[in-house]
């Protein structure tokens, strides 16, 4: 048989690493994925594909890494299944016999030994002039749900493999059983305005936001922005979908003065009585903005303080004490990076004030692990444990909000919220960079919206190290945003099935979509979200392939559905009851127009004035818009929802009147999809929305505060009638659910 040509060898080894080999476009024409993106993708992976030499040593050394291990690095399967594990051994090896011991995650090992000429043969390979073969071995053995260890010893060779059990499904609250339904209200904490607040919607306000939600509308859950840590600097890094890590939250939500160590703390109590931290609170509530940099800066200062009267406390040995050495030693290395470039980043940047990314610091200092950063971390122990603080006051905060949400009966409290980013000049870079590919960005291929196609200049996941890992770095990506919640949403859920990958040397329509491991990702998803009773909802807009949705729904996952984009075939809106059922519904998102926003086309208007649209291109935005809102009218009007004798030409609306309001809000109730989510924006019919994609200066991205104040909304005889209304709603379409 003739060896393979060249070509034909880049195809297999882009297969063997799920590069696809072409993707349909949203118009319906199919794009083959070009030799040099894959040989530019498979370079990036790790495997250089340059020649073909170069391709065929690459191979054969995937080859002796995969045939070469006795065991596979993790076994990912089902809690009704037995344990089942593929042994790698050379032919010559099977006259002996594997010893294998079970170390469960709780509970006593078992141990086994097993005949390797015994086992059934799954496959084999030629390497070196030597037959390896693969042999099953099914022990006696059932494992509960968890991550387990299993160590095999065959002759010389010896390995250890991370068994993860899961469930069949992810965790369904038992109030959303048999056809139970719920809705909730979606807020952006950062914009929440208060009377005591520094700026910035903090931790104490969330509580009222439980209160006020649940007091004036019933609502099972309040839908958070993500509370991921960002740098707080504008333009560039206020993005919460943007992170500098997706493991720890952004310390400006914390509540300052609930914080213990601000009663023992004398100088920060005489300091928030100065005139100046006085006069700057109030500028900065009144400012229609966040002001990130400036509440970071003035919250920093505190925290330093009220720390600093911690460790007089800490060297006395209380109880409070030994409940953060043990939040410490939970969080473990996940923390200790994460504070070590903290300090890294603070220290550094305060010698010189031009150096602002970590690719900027000195060599030393941008390997976690070298003896620089790790003299650093002795040397400036009081420094990285402030950051170590700052995390146990915020874990302490948010449990003491979710506490509140279900004390008042509230069936899931929080629903948090999952970024798919995360900035290639943050923290989880820095210390986690073997867990990324360099050489290649994620985005999106061209479509109507973008016809270049987009770059989120952000790299994508390293599959094969992340296996390696056992998953766990993924596994914690999900407990960490589980914890203290009843919800969460995962940003662009597509991520676990495929990412667009576009290589450095090329722009984002020459790029190729790269396949995950799909099915293990989705498992230890729902291992996590059953073991934190946490309903997860996959956001999965845009273009989907359908074996996505039908793996999401088999394994229990929610999906995202907005009213904008639920159509028929023919253009039209689809009928409340068509609706997915295991789904959340919304009204919109932060990427899109608000409902009011819509009506007046002010999402129109602001691409327009940043030169996103030219004359020709707003006139036909505002006509498909026309359009769009008369499909609209007649979808209210087939459900009863806008009485006969009213107008039915979207003309006769230039703005969302109450009246419509209720209608679409009252549309998106009886919607047949298990949650509802109403955004604040929309119950309040405010016309800005958060982001205008596309843009980081030329519109305040992020940083919008709400339309009224928490003490408003409960006195504002206007903002009373927009919570009246949608109680109302709530009730009338059986979504009123709480918690037992």
């Amino acid at each position: 048989m003739a060896p393979d040509s060249f070509e034909e060898l880049l195809d297999r080894a882009a297969a063997s690493r799920g590069i696809d080999p072409g993707f349909w476009d949203i118009w319906g024409q199919y794009h083959h994925t070009t030799p040099e993106a894959k040989r530019a993708i498979l370079g990036a992976m790790g495997l250089p594909a340059g020649t073909e030499d170069e391709l065929r040593k690459s191979m054969a050394a995937a080859q002796r890494r995969e045939w070469g291990r006795l065991l596979p690095p993790v076994v990912v399967t089902g809690e009704s299944d037995a344990v089942e594990l593929a042994l790698n051994v050379p032919a010559e090896s099977l006259g002996t016999r594997a010893h294998i011991t079970v170390t469960p995650e709780e509970g006593a090992a078992s141990e086994f030994d097993v005949a390797l000429w015994e086992l059934p043969q799954d496959a084999s390979a030629e390497m070196d002039g030597r037959t390896f073969v693969r042999k099953l071995a099914r022990l006696p053995l059932r494992l509960p749900l968890g991550y387990h260890q299993v160590t095999a010893v065959a002759g010389a060779a010896s390995a250890k493999a991370r068994y993860i059990v899961t469930p069949e499904r992810a965790w369904t609250d038992p109030h959303l059983g048999r056809g139970g339904r719920a809705a909730g209200v979606a807020i952006s904490l950062y914009g929440v305005r208060s009377e005591r607040n520094w700026g910035c919607g903090d931790f104490r306000d969330l509580l009222d936001v439980v209160d006020w939600a649940a007091d004036e509308m019933e609502v099972s859950f309040i839908g958070l922005n993500p509370l991921h840590a960002i740098h707080n600097r504008r333009p560039f890094n206020t993005s919460p979908y943007l992170p500098n890590c997706i493991f720890y939250q952004n310390f400006i939500y914390l509540d300052i003065e609930a914080i213990e160590d601000f009663a023992g703390a004398r100088r920060a109590r005489e300091l928030r009585e100065s005139a100046w931290v006085k006069a700057e609170i109030e500028a900065l509530r009144g400012s229609p903005y966040v002001e990130y940099e400036r509440v970071a800066a003035l919250k920093l200062r505190f925290l330093k303080l009220m720390f600093a009267a911690f460790l007089r406390e800490r060297r006395r040995g209380s109880a409070r004490a030994r409940d953060f050495d043990a939040f410490v030693n939970r969080e473990g290395d996940l923390l200790e990076k994460f504070a070590t470039y903290s300090a890294l980043d603070e220290w550094l940047h305060a010698r010189d004030g031009s150096v602002w990314i970590w690719t900027q610091w000195p060599a030393a200092y941008q390997d976690p692990a070298s003896a620089e950063t790790q003299a650093f971390r002795k040397k400036h122990w009081r420094s990285v444990m402030l950051w170590q603080y700052i995390q146990w006051q915020l874990d302490i905060q948010l449990r003491r909000a979710q506490q509140k949400a279900r004390g008042r009966q509230r069936s899931i409290g929080l629903y948090h919220d999952l970024a798919l980013a995360t900035d290639r000049f943050g923290s989880d870079l820095w210390g986690h960079r073997e867990f990324f590919v360099a050489g290649a960005r994620v985005g999106s291929p061209p479509d109507d919206f973008t016809p270049d196609g987009q770059d989120w200049a952000f790299p994508p996941p390293n599959a094969e190290r992340h296996r390696e890992d056992g998953y766990r770095l993924f596994s914690e990506s999900i407990r960490k945003n589980c914890r203290h919640g009843g919800a969460l949403r995962l940003d662009h859920a597509m991520r676990l099935f495929r990412l667009y990958w576009i290589p450095e040397s090329c722009d984002a329509a020459h790029g190729a979509y790269v396949r995950e491991r799909n099915e293990d990702l989705v498992r230890v998803l729902a291992l996590e979200s059953v073991r934190n009773r946490v309903v997860i909802v996959g956001e999965d807009l845009g273009t989907v392939e359908p074996a996505i949705r039908e793996t999401l729904s088999r394994y229990g996952v929610l999906g995202y559905r907005l009213f904008y984009f639920e159509k028929n075939g023919d253009g039209g809106f689809k009928r409340p009851e068509d609706y997915t059922a295991q789904a959340l519904v919304s009204s919109t998102t932060h990427d899109l127009p608000t409902l009011a926003g819509f009506w007046i086309a002010a999402d129109v208007e602001a691409r327009r004035a940043v030169g996103m649209l030219d004359e020709a291109g707003w006139r036909a935005a505002l006509e498909s818009r026309a359009a769009e809102k008369q499909k609209m009218l007649d979808a209210l009007f087939a459900e009863g929802l806008i009485p006969p004798d009213r107008p039915r030409l979207a003309s006769a609306y230039r703005e969302l009147t109450g009246e419509l309001h209720s209608a679409v809000v009252g549309f998106l109730a009886g919607a047949a999809s298990q949650l509802l989510a109403i955004n604040q924006e929309d119950l309040t019919k405010e016309t800005d929305q958060q982001n205008l994609p596309g843009t980081t200066w030329q519109y305040p991205n992020w940083g919008r505060k709400m339309r009224y104040s928490l003490e408003q909304l409960r006195t504002d005889h206007e903002a009373l009638d927009y919570t009246a209304m949608l109680r109302h709603w709530i009730a009338a379409t059986g979504r009123r659910n709480r918690a037992e």
